[in-house]
């Protein structure tokens, strides 16, 4: 294995990871609020309970996030010492402001969680708010470095020099606003369903029916929301994405040859060597129509590439319809439980809709994974697009492969500690908020 697959297949662990851990923590602590707030209003015990049982979750996250996100902070360093050197000064703020958002929500979620009895309790409540408002803070501000990766601004590239620096513009680059809409957006699916499936789960068993079926209530219904509008999101970042990244789209799509009337393929096996899908779905003038809005007009192919620059075309398809494919599922399941919500609220409680979400459960998680590896690898043969390619960043250092093997250890280990925290979690749930359940 040499250094740059190394590097990245290092980088690829720990993202993705920490960003399961990230999206809960963005997430959760509005689920959170959500359930103190409905207490305050109601003084029912059982929204006190869900709050108490989530703010313990949303505790255990916040604290593997940080561990994971400071080891990421370290592998950009160590692993990709060029990139650094020329990237810091231009994307540098978004990073220092990220961790500025990061103190303000542990010192929020301190405030929370030692604040019961202590404070006004509207005031314990908005610490509550503050906590997801800067966490979610946090991952926007992530994404827009990334987004800085993919559409880079703020400098003027002359001679191989980064000259008339300017970090505004940077962190406002072309990028920021889709990618970060698109992943938020995704964080409230994925956590959603989670969630929910988790406590329909616990529904099916017959375990304090009343205190997982409020909880249920609450994450489904960010989830439907969510899903619902995370399509239209979609199509907002593949249309930018198809002006300023042409190589992404063609290697999403799996489109060889430019042309007018370009077919939507849905499925299929790319085949690089002979530039065609096998095995796939199309629908005549459909890519077109979705990017363009016009059923005959042209969309760039890979033909228009050069082949150095271009993307891995089976990874980016099949990451690209799994997401496309899992969120389509879940939109529909959103819409299907709204519908009930409005119109047949008895159904809610029905095994069959319960074991819907608990087949949902994980499904949110993999298609944020799959999107992840949409933008990543259908960025390549670039680490900065268009300026910087990803083989001249990647450290000399030899022994890279160790580190793959230190840190896969490390990220194992704490997958572990913290499903049998959660595990835990769970058990003491139905110990201590043992409730009168209703007829199911």
């Amino acid at each position: 294995m040499d250094n740059l697959i190394a590097a990245r297949s290092q980088m690829a662990l720990s993202l993705g990871f920490h960003i399961i851990f990230s999206c809960i923590g963005m997430v959760m602590p509005f689920f959170m609020a959500t359930s103190h707030y409905l207490w305050l209003r109601t003084k029912k015990q059982v929204y006190m309970n869900v709050t108490k049982a989530w703010s313990k979750g949303v505790a255990i996250f916040f604290a593997t996030g940080a561990v994971s996100g400071t080891v990421l902070s370290f592998e950009l360093g160590l692993l990709w010492p060029k990139f650094m050197e020329h990237a810091g000064p231009i994307f540098g703020m978004p990073f220092s402001l990220e961790g500025t958002a990061f103190f303000i929500e542990a010192i929020a979620l301190g405030f929370f969680l030692y604040g019961w009895n202590r404070f006004n309790p509207w005031f314990h409540w908005f610490t509550g708010v503050v906590v997801g408002i800067s966490g979610l803070a946090s991952g926007i501000l992530v994404v827009s470095a990334n987004g800085w990766m993919n559409s880079p601004s703020g400098f003027d590239y002359v001679n191989s020099q980064y000259l008339n620096i300017d970090p505004i513009k940077a962190l406002f680059n072309d990028a920021w606003f889709s990618q970060a809409l698109h992943m938020s957006i995704a964080a409230f699916v994925a956590t959603g369903f989670a969630v929910a499936g988790i406590h329909a789960f616990m529904i099916l068993k017959k375990r304090n029916i009343l205190f997982h079926l409020t909880a249920f209530k609450i994450a489904v219904l960010y989830a439907s929301i969510a899903a619902v509008l995370q399509p239209l999101s979609g199509d907002h970042s593949a249309k930018d994405v198809a002006k300023r990244q042409p190589a992404k789209l063609a290697a999403m799509e799996a489109h060889f040859k430019t042309g007018k009337r370009v077919p939507l393929i849905i499925g299929g096996i790319p085949d690089e060597q002979n530039e065609k899908v096998d095995y796939a779905l199309k629908i005549p003038g459909g890519l077109s129509f979705m990017i363009k809005g016009d059923w005959n007009s042209e969309i760039t192919g890979l033909d228009q590439i050069a082949v150095n620059n271009r993307p891995p075309v089976l990874i980016t398809h099949i990451a690209f319809q799994v997401m496309v494919g899992l969120g389509m599922f879940m939109m529909f399941l959103g819409i299907f439980y709204l519908i009930i919500q409005w119109r047949r609220k008895r159904w809610i409680e029905r095994k069959w809709l319960l074991r819907l979400f608990v087949m949902a459960t994980p499904m949110g998680f993999i298609a944020v994974e799959a999107g992840w590896t949409v933008t990543e690898v259908g960025r390549q043969p670039w680490i900065i697009y268009g300026v910087m390619r990803t083989a001249d960043a990647v450290t000399p250092m030899p022994g890279i492969v160790y580190s793959f093997y230190l840190y896969t250890a490390i990220y194992i280990s704490l997958a572990l500690l913290v499903a049998f925290l959660l595990y835990r979690q769970i058990k003491m749930v139905g110990k201590l908020y043992d409730t009168s359940t209703p007829n199911f």
